[in-house]
Parts: structure tokens; sequence; C-alpha cells
């Protein structure tokens, strides 16, 4: 596939990835630090046949995704930190009827309306279901431009195969950040509608109607949607894990982050490692499913400093992948604070 360099930021990126992927419907309402990624998707949409709706609210946005998707198109939306609280029922309904959908969130201090600053404290609100009900969403933490432009391509990949919401877990330094990055050529939004989606409300002549809905009222019928869910959760988590290791085999101390956090304290890992200092890193990409399995040490007396712009939220899904059979310390900043290199080279130093 004939492909080109191009300068973009990460918010871009996502948008390019999205178009690649044959997005060919998108619905939402700006909000900063995500206002490119809208910005760009009205501008190319119409090149490659898709619809590009600003809805009046992030309750009018997500719902149009709703009935977009069950209507068979490949749908994006996207938002920051309190318009992904306000789409949380939509989402709940769109796990519930198993349908494909991508969505943004390009974080923000808070709580409440918080602040414009990078954060990652919405990472409770991702991976453990923000609205009501026993649901899951795969869960997504690009690191840099590229990755978000790849990881946009991956998730509407995933949302398809399995039928499920893909959440990409973004923050606002790294939506407004720009790099060069390889894209491929976007592809008709038209190739893409009703491909292999048998269930799609498209017309039911000739064939049985389909229905597509989140409620179950007859009695036991939406424990077996939840027991149906859950089975489809078991595969997520045993196929769909992500993550990077680096110098996990002599590493005395593993840092431990993601996304944007990752960057920085991958810098502070090399300092560290020139200095002679035995430190490695796990990056998780999968924020669910959480990739426990790259947490069985290799190193029996290594010790995992966890680093966040949060007060504590992936930490404890390291403790439980951890599960007391080792030391684990925490660094962490939030409301737009970012713990910088020297904080987390001097916390290496204090374990050590």
């Amino acid at each position: 596939m004939l492909k080109k360099k191009i300068l973009i930021t990460g918010n871009e990126a996502i948008a390019e990835g999205a178009l690649a992927a044959g997005c060919n419907f998108y619905a939402g309402y700006p909000i900063t630090p995500q206002n490119e990624l809208i910005a760009y998707m009205a501008k190319y949409m119409p090149e490659t046949g898709g619809v590009f709706i600003q809805a009046e609210s992030e309750l009018a946005a997500i719902n149009m995704v709703y009935g977009a998707s069950a209507a068979g198109a490949r749908v994006m939306t996207s938002s920051s930190s309190p318009g992904i609280s306000l789409k949380q029922e939509g989402i709940s309904y769109i796990a519930g009827a198993e349908l494909p959908a991508v969505i943004v969130n390009i974080m923000r201090g808070g709580p409440g309306l918080g602040n414009i600053a990078p954060a990652q404290s919405d990472y409770f609100q991702a991976t453990r279901g923000g609205g009501h009900g026993d649901y899951h969403m795969i869960v997504l933490g690009p690191a840099c431009v590229q990755e978000a432009y790849d990881l946009a391509q991956t998730s509407f990949a995933l949302a398809d195969k399995y039928r499920i919401p893909v959440m990409i877990l973004g923050d606002g330094f790294l939506g407004q950040m720009m790099e060069p990055i390889l894209v491929n050529s976007k592809s008709p939004a038209s190739s893409r509608q009703n491909e292999q989606k048998p269930w799609v409300l498209s017309g039911c002549k000739g064939r049985k109607p389909n229905i597509i809905k989140s409620f179950a009222l007859a009695e036991g019928a939406l424990e077996q949607l939840n027991l149906k869910l859950q089975q489809k959760y078991k595969v997520i988590k045993n196929k769909e894990i992500r993550f990077e290791g680096l110098f996990l085999d002599d590493a005395k101390i593993v840092l431990v982050a993601y996304g944007t956090m990752a960057r920085i304290a991958k810098s502070a890992l090399n300092r560290l490692r020139l200095e002679g200092k035995k430190i490695g890193m796990i990056r998780p990409i999968s924020l669910w499913p959480f990739p426990q399995k790259a947490f069985c040490p290799r190193n029996k007396k290594a010790k995992y400093l966890v680093i966040e712009m949060s007060y504590g939220q992936m930490l404890e899904d390291v403790q439980l992948a951890l599960n007391g059979k080792a030391g684990l310390e925490f660094l962490g900043r939030s409301g737009g604070g970012i713990p910088s290199e020297e904080e987390i080279i001097n916390k290496v130093k204090e374990i050590l």
C-alpha cells in the first residue's frame, strides 16, 4: 500500500486513521483539547463520501452514533473528559446492543469542568465501564502520534470483530503535539458499508427482520445477555492484550506508565540506564484488557514504580496483576500537573 509522510497533530492523526479505516459516520460536539479532531473530520469526510454531523450536544452525538452503527455504518465520536461523562448512558446502550463504535477521549484536568491541561484521570471511567451495567469497552492508550494513527485503524477492526465499543484514550498533550508520521491512502467510506454485517438494520425484504436493542424485559433474558457479554469479554482478555516491555530481564526497578506519561518515563529510563542503573519498563497499550501477563516477574527482586497523570488509577490494576509478589511504589500528579524526568529519576534513586 502506498504511504506518505506528513506532519500532523495527535488529534488529526486519529481522524486521519479513522478515515483510512473507512469511517463513514462521525457525530461530535466541540470541546478543548480535541477540537482539531472534529475540525479535521468536518474538512475531510466529504472527500471519502462520509457523513459528518456537529450535533447539538454530547448526548445527541452518542445517540446518533448508536443509530448509525445499527444501520451498518463505521462510526466514531470524540470528546474530552466532561463530554465523555455526558456520553456514558449512550455508551452503555451501545455495549448492551452489541454495536461496534469508536469513541475518542482526549483527557483534560478534572473533576468537574476542570481545565484544558493534560491529565490521565479518566482511567477508571474508561476501563471500569463508566455507565451502568456489567459492560466493558476495549480501551487503547497511544503514546505517540504515529501510534494514535495506527490504533485508530486497529480500533475500527476490533469494534467490528467483537461488536463492541472501543475507546482511544489519549490526553491533551498527545492531542496537541505534532510529529511526522507515515499514513496510508484513505479508503472510500462506501466500501465499508454493511461489510460482513448481516445483523444490520438495512431493511428485511427476503429475510427475517433484525432487532437491535439494549433492553430485555422477559424474565431471565437480561441475565442471558449479560452471560453472553461476559463470554465475549473473556475471549477479548485472552486475545487482545497489548503492551511494550523494555529491559525486563535484568531490571531492579520496573517503571509502569502509559500514553504520554510513558514517553517521559522512557526518557528517564534511558538516562538511568546510561548511569548503569538496571531499570526496565512496562507500557500497557491495551488498558482494557489490562496486560496482567506482562507482570510475571522475571527478576524476583524487582520493584515496580507506577507513574501516572492521576493520583493512582492504573496503580490498582498493577496491584491486582502483581498480587503482592513484588514491591510497588507510586508517583502521580493530576489537574494539569505532569511528573517530570527529574522527578522520576529522583524517585527511582530514592527507591534504590
